[in-house]
Parts: C-alpha cells; sequence; structure tokens
C-alpha cells in the first residue's frame, strides 16, 4: 500500500513539473522561440563535423548550381539545399558558417563587456577627472563611424576574423560602459552603500559585493543584444570583402558570393540570408525576454 501511494506521489510530482513547464511557455513564448533559435545555433556550431553532410569546402562541378533537393524533379541533385556557384553543398556551409558568427559575436562582446565594465565602474563609482576623461573619450569613440574605421583598420593590417573580433570590442566597450556608468551614479547614492562605506567597505570590496550584482542583469540584457549586432556586422564586413577569408565558410562570404546569381540561383543567397535573420532573432527575442524578467521596472 505504501509503495503504491509513493509511486502515485511521483506520478503527480512530474505531472506538476509538466503542468509548470506548459505555463512558463504559454507564458513566455518569445523568450522560448529566442532560446530555441539560439540553442539550435550553438548546437549546429558545436557539432558542424558531425552534422554537415558533407565537407563544406569539396567543391564539384557536376553539382553547380543545383537546385535544393526537394526542388529538384530530375533527381540529379544531392544537396538539400542545393549547391552553390562551384557545387558546394550549401546546407554544409551554412552549418560551420554558425562558428565563424557565434565566435566573433561571442569573443566580440567578452572584449567589450571586460573593458566597458572596467571604464563604467571606474566612471561611475571614482568620478571627478577620470568620469571627465573616460566619458570625453566615449564621445570620441561614438563620433567615428564603425564602418569607415573598419574599413581603414582592415585595409592597413589586412583581414581576418581575429581583427575583426579586435575592432568590435575596441569600438562596443562604449555601449557598457555608460550604460553601467549611469546605474552606478545611481547605486553609489543608496543606503546600503553609503552603509558599507561607512564600517570601513574597501572600495573592491563595495564594488564586487554590491555594485557588480546589481549591475549583471543589464549587462546580461546587453551583452545579448551585441552579440545579435556583432554578427550583423561581420556578416557586413565580410560581405564587403573585409571579413574573414573567402575559404573560410561565413554566412556573409555566402552572400557576397551569390550576388551574381540572384535571379539564376535564388538559393544561394536566401538561405544564407535566412540563417542570419534566424539567428539575429534568436538573439533579440532573448535578449527582450531577459530584461522583461530581470529589470523590475519592466513588471507590472
Amino acid at each position: 500500500m505504501t509503495q503504491i501511494m509513493g509511486t502515485e506521489a511521483i506520478e503527480i510530482k512530474k505531472a506538476n513539473k509538466i503542468v509548470t513547464v506548459l505555463k512558463f511557455m504559454k507564458n513566455n513564448p518569445t523568450g522560448i522561440i529566442g532560446l530555441l533559435l539560439v540553442v539550435t545555433t550553438i548546437l549546429c556550431a558545436i557539432f558542424a563535423p558531425y552534422i554537415a553532410p558533407y565537407d563544406p569546402g569539396a567543391a564539384s562541378l557536376g553539382h553547380r548550381l543545383d537546385l535544393p533537393k526537394w526542388l529538384d524533379d530530375t533527381g540529379k541533385s544531392e544537396y538539400l539545399l542545393g549547391g552553390d556557384q562551384v557545387g558546394r553543398d550549401l546546407l554544409s556551409r551554412i552549418i560551420y558558417g554558425a562558428r565563424i558568427s557565434l565566435l566573433v559575436g561571442i569573443c566580440g562582446v567578452i572584449i567589450s563587456l571586460v573593458l566597458g565594465t572596467f571604464l563604467g565602474i571606474v566612471s561611475g563609482y571614482f568620478g571627478k577627472w577620470m568620469d571627465d576623461l573616460i566619458m570625453r573619450l566615449a564621445e570620441v569613440q561614438m563620433g567615428l563611424p564603425f564602418i569607415l574605421l573598419a574599413i581603414v583598420i582592415m585595409s592597413v593590417f589586412g583581414t581576418g576574423i581575429e581583427k575583426i573580433i579586435i575592432i568590435l570590442g575596441l569600438t562596443y566597450w562604449v555601449s557598457f560602459a555608460r550604460l553601467i556608468r549611469g546605474e552606478i551614479l545611481a547605486l553609489k547614492e543608496q543606503e546600503y552603500i553609503q552603509a558599507a562605506k561607512a564600517i570601513g567597505g574597501t572600495h573592491f570590496k563595495i564594488i564586487i559585493k554590491h555594485i557588480l550584482p546589481n549591475v549583471a542583469s543589464s549587462i546580461l540584457v546587453l551583452a545579448t543584444m551585441c552579440i545579435a549586432e556583432f554578427i550583423l556586422l561581420e556578416a557586413s564586413l565580410t560581405f564587403l570583402g573585409l571579413g574573414v577569408e573567402p575559404t573560410v565558410p561565413s554566412w556573409g562570404g555566402m552572400l557576397a558570393d551569390s550576388r551574381n546569381y540572384m535571379t539564376s540561383a535564388w538559393w544561394i543567397s536566401v538561405f544564407p540570408g535566412v540563417a542570419i535573420m534566424l539567428t539575429v532573432l534568436g538573439f533579440n527575442l532573448l535578449g527582450d525576454w531577459l530584461r522583461d524578467r530581470l529589470d523590475p521596472n519592466m513588471k507590472v
């Protein structure tokens, strides 16, 4: 009897968990969609060698500009999403292209986040001449058009994924610095911060224990949004010939290669464009959901 009751209790708990998950999905549809899109992109990037049906760099002139397999009535095409201008499998190249986009987006955000957080804390917490210096530097940085700056740097030092990451990281620190500075200016006047100073708390301890935990949610939301923007910027630079090398599968490079075939082979440009759109949409939806969940001012 006791065993039967225990089994029923376990089943009830499982049912309650399922109901909780379903309610969460119903109340947060955009967040779930964004999370699914982001997770799918990350999984494709991590397991690309196991997911991609073909070698992304293997050319086969016999399959040049092949139609997507599901549109080919002749049965000649072997590629699910068709072949490109030199007969490479478009699906495999899109899967491998996720690696470049996520690498640029995540690494660029990490550089911007670390640099911007440090300068924002220095500017907002310590203030005085350091605040003036950092904010004037930020204003100068914001006055420089990113594309123009990237073109100049790439023209001098050459192209490459590491250069794109560095340029993005050293350009977008301003967004993090200004956001954190603004929040710290309000936080440092709070009573618990003043109390921590009054009992002899060091600046380092106050920043680590009281300041950073209170700005972490805003940093996370901005970082998510910036990843989406960085993916678009990488694709734009590569499309202009200033991004990654042509031999590396990337979504921007595929769009650049498809310019002369947009009317005769639409799939070469459409599917990489859809991959960019869905990935950027996923990060933006996830960022919006995180903002709604983490920002108390957004809650009713």
